[in-house]
């Protein structure tokens, strides 16, 4: 099998998994989203630092944390992706999944802006039409609704612009994603004793629950060593189209798995989003190619 197939193979599977993440999710709506977060970044801790000691590199960890620069962005990816994850959480629990595949369709059209904003990046008539279909449909579901999609602006911005700092990174991703979720770890103890120490931990209690809690740390391991096995194979608008595949699956599980309700303004402002989305990487493909 050729290296540019492994690497589709890869980013089909992570973004399979992140698809599917609001399934497992709703497994654990009773057990708090704070709780849950705080469990998340300890078992992926320990799972990424069994990877990198299988590797041999966990020596690169404590190397990154002690150049200065580099761990100061790292800090603020780590709270970040933090957010971003707390946010989905919170929306499969309180059932807005749709929402929150809402804010993964609009993610890569708000790194736009990052793009203007902070690269000076220019964008042709094209993408500035994407751009501005996709804020029209924010613009849609305000009014409709009566309120901002907070959580699909929050998902989108948040992990547009923690990919804005990955960017910028020379430390290599799954040992940056280690020190992210190292960083976080004490804030994750303390959260772990006032539960069990004060309202009563959901691990150890019961078997199942304690089993679905480990596995948040290879859930979320394993997709971001996939997404990184694959950038570095696969070219990266091939790796932005298939990543729509997580979105699409969030959706998808939302609507008909999970039955959440599907409003008028969610059926319009939806495809104005896809229309966006399929016209900015046509743009972009095409552009790339010239």
């Amino acid at each position: 099998m050729q290296d540019s197939t492994k690497g589709v193979l890869a980013i089909i599977i992570a973004a399979t998994i992140w698809g599917l993440a609001p399934i497992y999710y709703n497994l654990l709506t009773h057990v708090p989203p704070f709780e849950l977060l705080a469990h998340r970044t300890l078992w992926s801790f320990i799972f990424f630092a069994l990877v990198l000691m299988y590797q041999n590199r966990l020596a690169e960890v404590w190397q990154a944390v002690f150049r200065f620069n580099e761990a100061r962005a790292i800090f603020i990816a780590s709270f970040l992706i933090a957010i971003n994850w707390y946010f989905f959480i919170h929306s499969v629990q309180t059932g807005q999944a749709t929402e929150a595949s809402l804010g993964y369709f609009m993610m890569p059209l708000v790194s736009v802006f990052w793009g203007l904003l902070i690269f000076k990046e220019n964008l042709s008539i094209g993408q500035w039409l994407a751009a501005g279909l996709a804020a029209l449909a924010v613009i849609v579901l305000t009014f409709g609704l009566g309120v901002p999609p907070w959580i699909a602006l929050t998902l989108s911005t948040s992990f547009s612009f923690y990919g804005v700092i990955k960017k910028r990174l020379a430390t290599r991703p799954t040992v940056a994603v280690t020190v992210e979720v190292l960083f976080l770890s004490p804030i994750a103890l303390c959260i772990l004793a006032y539960y069990h120490g004060w309202i009563g931990g959901h691990f150890g209690g019961d078997g199942w629950t304690s089993f679905l809690l480990t596995l948040s740390g290879p859930l979320t391991a394993t997709p971001l060593i996939l997404f990184s096995y694959a950038a570095r194979r696969i070219k990266l608008s091939t790796v932005g189209i298939l990543q729509y595949i997580n979105p699409s699956l969030q959706f998808i599980c939302a609507t008909l798995i999970l039955v959440e309700p599907l409003t008028m303004w969610h059926a319009i402002a939806f495809p104005m989003i896809w229309i966006a989305l399929v016209l900015y990487s046509v743009v972009s493909l095409y552009s790339r190619r010239a």
